[in-house]
């Protein structure tokens, strides 16, 4: 107690050490929190990757399931008409088994007493090694008591057993898929693949989030189906990590995912703790896909930071400590003052170099295309300035925009920064320019006490179309040169950002035609002033453009440049001057190919598109893989619009045109049932979206894979979704 009244005594007697322990203890408070906060995000960020792992490997793993599912429903109707010919019925088999890679048996097993002639039991079996076709029922073996035929006879409909050891397929591990057979309404007998699971450990130990995670598939009633096989899993802590799956009185945590389960866990081998999250596959079968990650791995950068992040504070205060000493002496108050002048200096360097590292400055460096020219360039009348511009390309649209903010300097670089935070993340839900606009400017609304508001102008082009939707609030005009004629673009000006909360933004439409230039500024290019404080002006601006036809966005800007610092002739600059050129350059296709095929909302008709499909595959000579990828995708896409476009009980038309120029092959499906587009709903929904039904069910999320780009566009009261993919 004596020695803390000392300690207390001391600190009073000496102000700024009081200072200096104040500030430790709130930089102490200050990391902490920062600690927990970013602890709970790289939970939230690793449970979204988990989840996404999950459903990668459950669609690939459900994808080959439907396949053979597939493959063995088409062949069921001729065994039907071969039902009258025990001997030759089950000469498919043989096809089935050429169809897939993964089959390794196929099988009939009729009814007790269907063909008096061959016995009480008759089940003919055919092997994928072997080319004779096997008659396996017996004593020994009652196909009657299997899961496969009594599941299918009982449920009278397609099952998938739980995987088992076949002594006749050399031990492997096998499930097996069934189906009932009917005769005159009557059940005659089971149809069956058997499938090894060999290929599920690759499909399971690849492509990990972390380095020791591990996956896990276990039936329903928590057997293993695949455990790892990587030298790095901890066999015991998988045993341990099955346990407490099927243990239903584990603590399952709370979780903001709609689709997994986790239960924290702690290693009885070596006492690492880590989580487990699981989920059911849907429809049948109903398998569980589990993942397995350590903590220690999880959050190793985050602890190390904040070690780190600790020593450096200590280090900063000790140093705090000398520095305040040294300068409480007033002989050095003057080159205080100078050191923080000098710092204060070198923070807005840094800062105005962190602004223009968020500019994006051409199409260079980000994504390579042959279809848009764009450059972009901020001068900022101070160390750092409130203009900003921002592009990117999404689902084969040129998302665009350039704002001016009130006012100069670090405040009005901070709504700047807001600002295109704000339209990077809206741009991302939406191909709408004016709800990303009403977004923005909702945001711009609130606590605006300083109020300051924003111009901007906000465009989307369709790269394929040429179909340019904009929005303006309150920004200058832009110019659009068409065949060397600039122009100004008819906007309506609306409202400036921050304003009205609740304003009511209109977009606007036009088409660009090839080889259109579009210039969008600030208006401190129309206003930069000489030495006389004449205006550079709008004319001087049309008529620099119409002098530069056939120049790129980025020699435009540069010539732009030169003329209005010519015109000031080293006047000082008083507001900050920002360009953003687009040239639209779509290119001219060699069709090489060009299929078409229409087909009626009739989810029967899709045999007739993959047959389409199988045809220009044909002709491009594409491999399997590419086939296969091809056929899901468009498969998805058309059974989609089958379901959902027309009124239930209505029929209407989907044209399926398949075109290629020999590098780039490009389905457009389009049909004239009501508004959807599909490309902006697929990013949000990331659930287990995979159905069991034969056709279709793989969900807009594995078009997005399988293909390289999506693009929709609504155009004369029709719905366009265009799907691209490079050839090899």
């Amino acid at each position: 107690m004596n020695r803390l009244r000392q300690i207390l005594e001391y600190l009073k007697a000496r102000k700024n050490l009081r200072l200096i322990v104040l500030a430790a203890v709130l930089l102490q408070v200050v990391l902490a929190i920062q600690h927990y906060y970013a602890h709970r995000l790289l939970e939230k960020d690793l449970e979204r990757d988990a989840e996404r792992e999950i459903i990668m490997k459950a669609v690939l793993i459900k994808g080959i399931l439907n396949t053979n599912e597939i493959a063995l429903i088409s062949s069921a109707w001729n065994v039907r008409q071969n039902l009258q010919n025990p001997d030759s019925v089950f000469n498919s088999g043989k096809w089935i088994l050429k169809s897939s890679k993964y089959l390794e048996g196929c099988g009939i097993a009729f009814v007790p007493n269907y063909y008096p002639s061959k016995g009480r039991l008759y089940e003919l079996y055919t092997h994928r090694d072997e080319d004779s076709i096997q008659q396996i029922a017996g004593p020994d073996h009652d196909y009657t008591q299997m899961e496969f035929y009594r599941e299918a006879i009982e449920r009278d409909e397609r099952v998938w057993s739980d995987p088992y050891i076949d002594t006749v397929a050399n031990n492997k591990l096998i499930t097996t898929f069934s189906i009932p057979l009917h005769d005159q309404g009557e059940t005659v007998a089971v149809l069956a693949i058997d499938m090894p699971l060999d290929w599920m450990n690759d499909t399971i130990d690849q492509r990990h989030i972390h380095p020791s995670s591990f996956n896990l598939l276990l039936t329903e009633d928590g057997k293993p189906v695949v455990q790892p096989r990587s030298d790095h899993v901890n066999a015991h802590d998988a045993q341990q990590v099955i346990a407490l799956i099927n243990d239903s009185t584990v603590k399952r945590a709370p979780s903001s995912s709609k689709i997994s389960t986790v239960i924290h866990f702690k290693s009885q081998e070596d006492g690492s703790e880590g989580r487990i999250y699981y989920a059911f596959m849907k429809g049948h079968p109903h398998w569980k896909l589990v993942l397995v990650c350590y903590n220690d791995e999880v959050f190793h950068d985050l602890n190390f930071m904040s070690l780190n992040l600790f020593l450096l504070i200590l280090f900063t205060l000790a140093v705090l400590a000398f520095i305040v000493r040294r300068y409480a002496q007033s002989e050095r108050r003057l080159h205080q003052a100078q050191i923080e002048q000098e710092r204060i200096g070198g923070e807005l360097r840094v800062a105005s170099n962190i602004q223009q590292s968020m500019l994006p400055h051409s199409t260079e460096g980000r994504e390579q295309r042959d279809d848009v020219d764009l450059f972009g360039m901020l001068r900022p009348a101070k160390e750092v300035g409130g203009d900003l511009y921002e592009f990117f390309v999404r689902d084969e649209k040129l998302y665009f925009c350039i704002g001016d903010v009130s006012g100069k300097g670090v405040p009005s670089s901070l709504v700047m920064a807001v600002t295109q935070a704000i339209f990077l993340a809206s741009a991302q839900h939406t191909s709408h320019p004016a709800q990303i606009m009403r977004t923005i400017n909702q945001t711009g609304c609130r606590n605006n006490e300083r109020n300051m508001f924003v111009t901007m102008f906000i465009g989307v082009l369709d790269l394929p179309t040429g179909r340019l939707r904009y929005c303006n609030a309150g920004h200058d005009t832009p110019i659009l040169m068409t065949n060397g004629q600039p122009q100004w673009l008819d906007v309506k000006p609306n409202l400036p950002l921050g304003i009205v909360n609740d304003f009511a933004f209109v977009a606007q439409e036009c088409q660009l035609p090839p080889g259109a230039i579009l210039l969008l500024y600030t208006d401190g290019v129309t206003e930069a002033m000489d030495e006389k404080h004449l205006q550079f002006g709008k004319q001087r601006l049309l008529d620099c453009i119409s002098q530069c036809v056939g120049d790129s966005s980025k020699q435009l800007l540069a010539n732009v440049l030169q003329a209005i610092d010519k015109f000031v002739h080293g006047a000082e600059q008083s507001d900050d001057l920002t360009m953003l050129a687009l040239r639209y350059t779509p290119r001219e296709d060699v069709v090489i190919l060009d299929e078409h095929i229409t087909l009626q909302n009739d989810i029967h008709q899709v045999p007739q598109l993959n047959a389409f499909i199988d045809s220009v595959a044909q002709q491009l000579r594409l491999d399997k893989t590419m086939q296969q990828q091809l056929k899901l995708a468009v498969e998805e896409a058309v059974v989609n619009v089958m379901q959902y476009a027309y009124p239930l009980g209505t029929t209407g038309d989907i044209d399926v045109n398949a075109q290629c120029d020999g590098e780039r092959l490009k389905f457009v499906i389009s049909d004239s049932g009501k508004a959807f587009d599909p490309t902006q709903t697929a990013k949000a929904d990331t659930s287990l979206s995979v159905e069991d039904r034969p056709i279709g069910g793989l969900g807009i999320l594995l078009v997005r894979e399988l293909m390289d780009s999506i693009n929709y566009e609504r155009v004369d009261g029709k719905n366009l979704l265009t799907l691209r993919k490079k050839l090899k």
